[in-house]
């Protein structure tokens, strides 16, 4: 080998050494060691719907090596359970897991990032977000208390609620103390119904020293666990207010911003596995929790149709008053009823009709 072969490869070794050299600082660069923290809405008691913010974390976790950390509290270990987005707006908690139907305070238009009142069902808002422009109309929304927000999770169509005496007619709902959240509230309150927010944890307190009349969460599965069949006996359905109750991870939005496109895609992408394995573990649990329910005791009842009637009537009321009001409700409550009305178009052809028979099949075993 000459002197000059020699002193080439010599000089292509050290140049490829500095090149690894390089390499690793960049990469590092690009994968950065981060630790946030996630203020949950929901008690450690609830695994399903707490839980699907531990999914979250572990998924981020995963698929960075553990360089991207994000630990869980629940609902008032480092915010109380209802002032999730305030901490993360002022940048105090970089994230939360809530029901964005919390904030109506704030603004109605928050209702249709959970659910609106006759409104879409699980599969239809999931269409609605990912496919129909409502995730990036959401978000413009969303700018001015900044924050970004992903589908995070879904209870599916949640019962009606757990009552201490029937409910006939719509006259039964006048002067009734209800644990509700969101835009029935209102609703309700038409018919006389008197609404009050209660966090999870306490609804069975409230419901047991009499302080509320009825309450409603999420469907058997959770109300089986809370125990509410042991302090209120009549369970309706369906939950008209939550055809499917849609949560969101939200990030300050600066803080998201400045993390690496990679991060960025990561967090993306395990909402939106924990937003569909939330919704499974729902489904799968649910039958088991109802039937338990019902052996115990549970009075198992629809709504009537004249209250489900006044109730629809009153809510097509409440967006029209809302909407000549407040031009962000209006626009999007346009553009949802619009997706669903074609939504239920195709829905009553192949889904409905599906579903339809095979509940009439199982009921001649």
């Amino acid at each position: 080998m000459t002197m000059k072969r020699r002193e080439f490869l010599k000089t292509a070794a050290i140049g490829a050494a500095g090149a690894g050299a390089i390499a690793a600082p960049a990469i590092a660069q690009s994968a950065p060691s981060i630790k946030w923290r996630l203020t949950s809405s929901f008690p450690k008691s609830l695994d399903t719907i707490y839980g699907a913010a531990e999914t979250f974390s572990k998924i981020v976790a995963e698929a960075t090596d553990n360089k991207f950390q994000i630990q869980v509290f629940a609902g008032g270990e480092i915010a109380p359970a209802l002032q999730a987005l305030d901490v993360v707006q002022n940048g105090t908690v970089e994230m939360f897991h809530t029901a964005m139907y919390y904030n109506w305070g704030k603004d109605p238009t928050f209702a249709f990032g959970t659910a609106v009142p006759f409104g879409l069902n699980s599969r239809q808002g999931n269409a609605w977000m990912y496919q129909g422009g409502g995730l990036d109309l959401y978000n413009k929304f969303l700018t001015d208390y900044k924050v970004i927000a992903f589908p995070g999770g879904n209870t599916g169509a949640q019962m009606g609620g757990w009552y201490r005496k029937e409910i006939k007619s719509p006259a039964d709902l006048k002067g009734l103390k209800m644990r509700l959240g969101g835009f029935a509230g209102v609703v309700l309150q038409k018919l006389g119904l008197v609404p009050t927010m209660v966090p999870g944890a306490d609804i069975y307190p409230s419901l047991e020293k009499g302080t509320i009349d009825a309450a409603e969460w999420v469907g058997p599965y959770d109300d089986q666990k809370l125990g509410f069949n042991k302090v209120a006996p009549y369970y309706y359905f369906p939950g008209w207010w939550e055809g499917g109750a849609m949560l969101h991870f939200g990030i300050n939005l600066e803080k998201y911003n400045a993390l690496p496109k990679g991060y960025q895609a990561i967090i993306r992408a395990a909402a939106a596995f924990a937003n569909i394995d939330m919704q499974a573990k729902y489904d799968a649990n649910n039958p088991a929790a109802l039937k338990k329910l019902v052996a115990a005791g549970t009075k198992l009842k629809p709504f009537p149709q004249s209250v489900l009637e006044a109730c629809y009537t009153a809510a097509t009321q409440t967006y029209a008053e809302i909407g000549a009001k407040n031009a962000k409700f209006k626009a999007m409550h346009d553009a949802y009823m619009s997706f669903r009305n074609d939504q239920y178009l195709w829905w009553q052809v192949a889904e409905y009709n599906f579903d339809n028979f095979m509940i009439r099949q199982r009921a001649k075993r």
